[in-house]
């Protein structure tokens, strides 16, 4: 495609302007690093020294804090956590990244979403990640819970210029709160963005939604080979949602971005061979190109500043956020 970057330069200093609400599955991402000692003689596996554990926003969390760092934090979040340990680590962590949690709702019954990754390296070699611990409640929220939510939204919602529905399928995000969300959304004129794996017919009159190519896939109910796959799964998932666009990401492909009246645009990806970890670059698309949309930027060019922003963090190893200094030096040099 062909874009301006005086235009791309402007558009990204409107990024503070904006601000957003988060309403999705809130999780914790625990790091901790450990130099490999030796093989244990209780059992055959590495024992680790311990070096440092590094707490990092995920899932939901992650699209608000990189929200947080484009806009001042001017970002909240409306999610469930349990009433456990983890709980206050995150709100911790919420609050290092000055990120608005008070729309955060407590359920006794379920576990706060933390994923525990343990790496470990040695001298010689770089750090790997050895396994992963995943803490989450199955199933979906209570009533109670939900309704509580749906209160918070009610809200908080009219605070903010647009709102992420970022489901990762783990149960804070149920069918009411979807229509609800969106419904008010509507009714107070703000962006609504959808961020899921699955079920994407079901988000109806939203703003946009940022699928993946598998998911659009899995959607669509048909295999994507080219641009012309790409046309007609973004046509059929307008058609779906009565959405104002669809941005589909295609990894190494870059991005698709579909609007009415047959309207297309192949987005390229940038720094391709700087890629080191895209762990949570979904969110970081997700949120900027919100953000941008919230800023009254057109769709193209806040799709080109989500992509931008994503060739930022995907050079750091797991979620990462990125500035808008950043993502003005990176412009300057396309």
């Amino acid at each position: 495609m062909n874009f301006d970057k005086d235009i791309l330069i402007k558009s990204i200093k409107k990024l503070s302007v904006a601000k957003v609400l988060v309403v999705g599955d809130l999780a914790l991402d625990e790091m901790i690093y450990g130099d490999a000692e030796r093989i244990s003689r209780e059992a055959p596996v590495l024992i680790l020294q311990h070096t440092k554990t590094k707490l990092i926003l995920g899932g939901a969390s992650n699209a608000a804090h990189n929200v947080s760092t484009l806009n001042n934090g001017q970002v909240g979040v409306v999610g469930v956590v349990g009433k456990d340990y983890h709980r206050d680590l995150l709100y911790e962590t919420f609050k290092k990244a000055n990120i608005n949690y008070k729309g955060i709702v407590e359920d006794k019954d379920r576990k706060t979403i933390v994923k525990t990754r343990i790496s470990g390296s040695i001298t010689t070699s770089i750090t790997q990640q050895i396994v992963r611990i995943d803490r989450q409640s199955k199933g979906f929220i209570s009533e109670n819970t939900e309704k509580k939510i749906i209160k918070n939204i009610e809200k908080e919602l009219p605070k903010y210029d647009a709102v992420i529905l970022s489901n990762y399928h783990i149960g804070s995000i149920t069918p009411k709160i979807i229509e609800f969300t969106t419904e008010l959304a509507n009714k107070l004129g703000k962006i609504v963005v959808v961020d899921a794996q699955r079920d994407l017919e079901s988000y109806k009159n939203v703003t946009s939604m940022t699928p993946n190519l598998p998911d659009t896939e899995k959607s669509v109910g048909f295999e994507i080979k080219g641009e012309e796959d790409l046309k007609k799964a973004g046509t059929k998932l307008l058609n779906e949602t009565n959405a104002k666009s669809v941005l589909i990401t295609c990894g190494a492909d870059g991005m698709f971005i579909a609007m009415p009246e047959n309207k297309f645009e192949k987005i390229p990806v940038f720094n391709k061979s700087e890629v080191f970890d895209v762990t949570g670059a979904g969110d970081t698309v997700t949120a900027v190109y919100s953000l941008a949309l919230a800023a009254e930027i057109d769709p193209v060019y806040s799709a080109v500043i989500g992509n931008l922003a994503a060739s930022l963090v995907v050079r750091q190893f797991g979620c990462a956020t990125t500035t808008v200094d950043e993502l003005i030096c990176a412009a300057q040099k396309l």
